[in-house]
């Protein structure tokens, strides 16, 4: 994955290839239904580096009952008393469906860890057994990609003021994602320790830059189907049937229901 050039890429040669892409991600889509593939990609990255813009542009043509996204939320109480991976394992995917995770298994490793929320033991737990249970999962025939947001601490910054003053985006900044600016080096460093242990043969991870973030979700997802061998599966043929004739139907009066007013007309 290359670096920014440092040019913003122009908008309308991001949509033209965002829209090719897409065109592709729907090919795999039917690939991954029709085979009974299950694939899985981790989104992770500091705050504010571009994961759920990613995320949405990767599933805005997809069908919802094929793929899937998981933002799981704070665990609950019995749940922090099972394995740590077990409510992840749930919502992995059966044949013919794709699970992309906003966050996963590894926020032990990263906001667990950096904030206190987890115990050191606990932590090195983890960096031992995530290697392990990648392994199972790719040996099991799941197809796993992990991507790394990568975002300087200027333009987190910006990317946080802008949010902090725009009412449609102020619910994406909470009190946590602020506090990551008074801990950026111990979230660089837990990051690093992460990827010692992670970044595996059978599931590596694959850093995207993002501080472009029209650049990053194309490279994004121009990679992630680079690494599929998936291929275009050929449509069921369909025909749209003649309407049959009427058989003396009459629509009710239009008074007898309450309609939404015509806003518009005021426009």
């Amino acid at each position: 994955m290359t670096a920014d050039n440092g040019a913003a890429l122009p908008r309308k040669t991001y949509e033209r290839e965002l829209l090719r892409l897409q065109t592709e991600l729907v090919k795999l889509q039917e690939w991954v239904r029709t085979t009974g593939a299950r694939l899985v990609v981790v989104f992770e990255g500091r705050d504010a580096a571009g994961k759920g813009g990613t995320i949405k542009r990767v599933t805005e043509h997809l069908n919802p009952r094929i793929a899937r996204i998981v933002a799981l939320p704070a665990p609950t109480e019995r749940q922090r008393t099972q394995w740590y991976f077990q409510r992840y394992v749930e919502q992995l995917p059966a044949a013919g469906e794709i699970v992309l995770f906003d966050r996963s298994w590894y926020n032990r490793a990263g906001v667990e860890h950096v904030m206190g929320f987890c115990t050191k033991e606990e932590h090195q737990r983890f960096l031992r057994q995530c290697p392990i249970f990648e392994r199972m999962l790719v040996e099991d025939g799941v197809l796993l990609r992990k991507y790394w947001f990568s975002v300087s601490d200027a333009v987190q910054q910006e990317r946080f003021r802008r949010r902090l003053e725009d009412p449609l985006r102020r619910w994406k900044l909470s009190p946590m994602d602020l506090e990551s600016i008074t801990h950026w080096e111990a979230y660089s460093r837990a990051k690093d320790e992460m990827m010692v242990h992670t970044d595996i043969s059978e599931a590596p991870w694959y850093v995207v830059e993002s501080d472009d973030k029209r650049r990053a979700r194309l490279n994004m997802i121009a990679h992630l189907l680079g690494t599929m061998p998936y291929h275009e599966v050929s449509p069921t043929a369909l025909r749209l049937p003649e309407r049959p004739a009427s058989t003396g139907y009459e629509r009710p009066p239009r008074d007898l229901q309450t309609y939404v007013p015509d806003r518009t007309a005021d426009l």
